[in-house]
């Protein structure tokens, strides 16, 4: 029964169907090459003036070259899968749901508070970082918040049950990966009593981060109970560019002005009821107050591009339900990247905070597969004295991506960035913390796909209490990790030749 669920399974009948695709496609066209010794060179043509469009494009010079070879090398070939394959933006149906849902709620992003002013006098890097994020994604800086920190998921999750049981009027969720176990099922159980009660329940989950813990029909299952419920871009068996936009955001907001995000999924091995890969680090952030407002309209945005319900969204805000002052001290900002633009918001944010530094910058990352611009900014900090620490994971979730990461390594280490290995298994959380006043948590990977294709999110932190407990938890992870050495990184003949193919091939995996 197990190997009939198996071979019968969504991912193995979807798999093999685009399978089939791509062996038909390349049959035919060599099928059609051989044929015709005009079609033959036109296809040649084809790729040349790919690789032209390629070369002419505003995209990261890595991007284009991990391009450009298959092309060159596959000529027949190359132009046409590019063609199929690539596409920074969007679909054009996704773009345009997309881009009306937030027209529609954009008059209502953008605070003017005054923070931006009061804090150039005092620290103008910091005042950039948070001009920018409201520049190109309308979300002020709020004060009026309280932040707190959980360094784990068995930290995080009594408080994020307790207070979803508190939730009186709505709870939105957004998540890349459900996964059904011990987790999850302590969430569904209060969702549903919420729902019995007349609290409005929304969750979103991404298709294919989900693809292998839920059944297809998860989301009609939930619709059934009274939860509404979207699974996001559903993984269809085409070869299609749009399978590439994945929703890999973490939001939950309650009542509009309770709010979580971080690096937390819904599932076992965040709050390490199963630890495959050794101990599972990850975190989460609660914010109460005003900043809580970002997040909802993150929600809400990707929310009405799937399925219009709200006409108007003042319901939302925060004070609605909540109308008394909120405590809090420093200042928060969420902000959201998405690829509907040519803006990288999620690494544009961890530049700033890297150029920004003066005397130490820690840096909690799962996957690193890194850009020449990440690359000099660390070197360039580092060389002007900033201690700069990079923690990765000591056993990791992918073998590829730990491969490819190995490259980066010696080049950052030969410029003064420290690296160090976490002992006790994976860690998952993304954080930058700098120079104890600045932080960002959230959702952003240091690679190409969270940082280029995805939609993600995070929190700027500038002088909040929490800031004080993201830089504990980073000293504490520090003391439990292995300095890296040159020696440490496997070497050889074959490793090294994977490690460079890898490293050419770097924006696509």
């Amino acid at each position: 029964m197990k190997f009939l669920r198996t071979i019968t399974g969504r991912i193995v009948i979807v798999g093999t169907m685009i399978a089939i695709q791509v062996v038909w496609f390349l049959l035919f066209m060599y099928k059609l090459t051989d044929y015709s010794l005009g079609i033959n060179i036109a296809l040649k043509t084809l790729s040349l003036f790919v690789v032209l469009h390629i070369m002419g494009k505003n995209n990261n010079p890595a991007s284009k070259l991990a391009w450009i070879i298959p092309v060159m090398a596959f000529p027949l070939l190359g132009g046409l899968l590019y063609l199929v394959l690539y596409q920074r933006k969007p679909a054009r149906k996704l773009r345009h749901r997309m881009e009306a849902s937030e027209a529609r709620i954009r008059p209502m992003m953008k605070v003017q508070n005054g923070i931006c002013e009061k804090v150039q006098d005092t620290d103008p890097a910091a005042a950039g970082q948070m001009r920018y994020i409201q520049n190109i994604c309308h979300m002020s800086p709020h004060a009026e918040t309280d932040t707190v920190y959980f360094s784990s998921g068995e930290e995080f999750l009594p408080v994020f049950l307790e207070k979803l049981k508190q939730a009186k009027h709505y709870i939105f969720m957004e998540y890349f990966i459900i996964h059904e176990g011990v987790m999850w099922n302590q969430i569904l159980e209060v969702l549903k009593e919420k729902v019995s009660e007349g609290v409005d329940v929304r969750v979103i989950y991404d298709d294919v981060g989900s693809l292998t813990y839920l059944p297809p029909d998860y989301h009609d299952q939930l619709e059934a109970t009274g939860i509404l419920c979207e699974a996001f871009n559903p993984f269809v068996p085409f070869v299609s560019t749009i399978m590439n936009h994945r929703d890999h955001r973490k939001i939950t907001v309650i009542d509009g002005y309770i709010g979580f995000t971080g690096g937390l999924n819904f599932g076992d091995e965040y709050i390490n009821v199963t630890n495959r890969y050794g101990y599972w680090k990850d975190n989460a952030i609660m914010l109460t107050g005003e900043g809580v407002w970002n997040l909802n309209v993150m929600f809400l945005t990707m929310w009405n591009s799937i399925r219009r319900t709200d006409s108007s969204f003042e319901q939302y805000r925060p004070r609605v339900f909540h109308p008394e002052p909120f405590a809090g001290n420093g200042y928060v900002q969420p902000y959201h990247d998405t690829p509907l633009d040519d803006e990288n918001v999620g690494e544009n944010v961890y530049l700033n905070l890297i150029n920004g530094s003066q005397h130490h910058l820690t840096i909690l990352n799962p996957y690193v597969v890194l850009d020449n611009e990440m690359i000099t900014a660390l070197g360039l900090a580092a060389k002007r004295g900033v201690e700069v620490s990079l923690v990765v994971p000591g056993t990791s979730d992918s073998w590829l991506v730990s491969k490819l990461a190995d490259t980066y390594y010696p080049q950052l280490m030969e410029q003064g960035v420290k690296i160090y290995r976490y002992q006790p298994g994976f860690i998952h959380e993304k954080v930058f913390v700098s120079d104890g006043k600045a932080a960002t948590v959230g959702t952003f990977n240091l690679d190409y796909r969270s940082l280029y294709l995805h939609f993600e999110c995070g929190v700027f932190l500038y002088r909040t209490d929490s800031v004080r407990q993201v830089e504990a938890d980073a000293a504490q992870v520090l003391s439990q990790c292995e300095p890296l050495t040159m020696e440490m990184i496997e070497k050889g003949f074959f490793v090294g030749m994977l490690q460079r193919i890898l490293r050419i091939f770097a924006p696509l995996i």
